[in-house]
């Protein structure tokens, strides 16, 4: 199973930034069943809540509009 989590910089209310971040996983998500990935997937949004980079900076603010993927061996 893959689990898709979407993130998003710390600009904007907390829940812009938590809706903006599922529809990011879910795109993700959908994007790979459309192209042939038949794992089972799941979508979670985490808004500005895990943040890699430092907010404070365009810079770090791209690094954490990010999705990343959680492969499990189920």
């Amino acid at each position: 199973s893959v689990e898709v989590d979407g993130h998003t910089d710390n600009r904007g209310s907390d829940s812009h930034n938590l809706a903006l971040s599922q529809k990011r996983a879910e795109a993700v998500a959908a994007y790979l069943k459309d192209h042939g990935v038949t794992n089972k997937l799941s979508a979670k949004g985490f808004g500005k809540t895990a943040p890699v980079a430092d907010n404070k900076t365009e810079a770090g603010r791209l690094e954490n509009r990010r999705v990343t993927l959680k492969i499990s061996a189920n």
